[in-house]
């Protein structure tokens, strides 16, 4: 059987980013060991229900996980290794936020077991940071930045672009600062307008306005130009890496692998006789904790997947990678014929505009297709 990966929601944060519509939360005092105890509850229900499997990958994310205890996080991780098959160099990362609190518990959590770290940095510009509501300085984003560098063998950070007057040469020079420390993985997120979000009240009044489509493109081409200066290539849409330091665990989602979630509002997707099941636990942390202690789990819905559904998701998922699709994979994960998941015409076209390319058996989107997968995925697909 394929390794699956295992996600991790840890829920809470010490304040909630104005851009931000994950499931996070703020909460002034957490129940440290009351938490642990709960996720090692959730995890062993799945366990006991999926069997032995190959494990690919440990992901802690949020939320803000390096707020958790790392005694936490070393729980966690014993308890998947003895509960799955896990290869020695299994790939465990943590998401972390670069204030000095939590950077000084980066070397316990590499203790506890973490061998990647994901930081939040999200921007090297003062202003930038406010704006965006983060409760960190570019002085602290660049100690957590050369401390995770200096305790973590694989390192990764996050940043935001096309935020409100950002100028192509600001961004550039932004990203080399930022590379020039930790040029190992880089994951790039267009700064959005999500529903609920505060960002989206201020911008209903007309207090925010974001680059136009053309002014983030040139962002966007940027970024690869300035990666590609310290080896990283882009591998996925908004994901830059040097050869062999990409995302094992994202990899799974993208090339639609099988995963357990655990957590306040985790999914899963996990391939059971034929069948591909997709779960959904409560959101809400308090409900989460009492319905994990109750029945040993918080799961609010689970559902078979129907064939096309199946197609559609690997579709979505598997063309935001460079390395594209293989229609063998997803007629063996939908049970579909590949010419079956896709419309012909709108297929011809998208490879006449060079926006779509076969290339050694797969269909990869082009660079020009990449910037254009939000508006040609709904009308590829079946």
């Amino acid at each position: 059987m394929e390794p699956l990966a295992l996600y991790i929601h840890w829920p809470f944060c010490r304040a909630k980013c104005p851009y931000c519509d994950f499931n996070s939360h703020v909460r002034e005092r957490v129940d440290q060991a009351g938490w642990r105890h709960a996720l090692l509850t959730e995890l062993r229900y799945e366990a006991a229900r999926t069997g032995r499997r190959p494990l690919a990958s440990i992901f802690f994310g949020g939320g803000t996980p390096s707020l958790m205890d790392p005694e936490t996080a070393g729980a966690l991780i014993a308890e998947a290794r003895a509960l799955f098959d896990a290869p020695a160099d299994l790939e465990i990362t943590l998401e972390a936020n670069p204030t000095s609190v939590e950077a000084a518990k980066l070397a316990d959590f590499h203790a506890a077991g973490v061998n990647r770290l994901s930081l939040g940095i999200q921007a090297l510009d003062g202003a930038a940071l406010q704006f965006l509501g983060r409760q960190h300085d570019a002085a602290q984003a660049i100690a957590a930045l050369e401390t995770g560098r200096a305790i973590f063998p694989r390192l990764s950070f996050d940043l935001i672009y096309a935020r409100p007057g950002q100028t192509e040469a600001a961004w550039r020079a932004e990203l080399r600062r930022a590379l020039d420390i930790a040029a190992d993985h880089l994951s790039l997120y267009q700064l959005t307008i999500e529903p609920g979000t505060r960002f989206a009240t201020l911008h209903a009044r007309g207090e925010i306005a974001l680059p136009d489509d053309d002014a983030a493109a040139r962002l966007y081409g940027a970024t690869a130009e300035e990666a590609a200066r310290f080896g990283l290539l882009p591998y996925e849409v908004s994901n830059y890496a040097r050869p062999g330091a990409e995302s094992r665990h994202n990899l799974v989602y993208w090339r639609y692998g099988d995963y357990l979630g655990i957590g306040p509002g985790a999914h899963q997707r996990l391939l059971v006789d034929g069948a591909l099941i997709a779960v959904r636990r409560h959101r809400a942390p308090e409900e989460w904790f009492a319905r994990v202690a109750r029945d040993g789990h918080a799961i609010v819905e689970e559902t078979a997947l129907a064939p096309e559904d199946r197609a559609r998701e690997a579709l979505l998922m598997g063309l935001r990678l460079t390395e594209g699709i293989d229609p063998a994979r997803i007629t063996a994960r939908s049970g579909l014929p590949f010419a079956a998941c896709i419309d012909p015409t709108m297929l011809t076209a998208c490879l006449d505009e060079d926006y779509l390319v076969w290339r050694e058996g797969r269909l990869c989107a082009t660079e020009e297709g990449r910037l254009r997968l939000d508006a040609m995925l709904p009308v590829l697909l079946r």
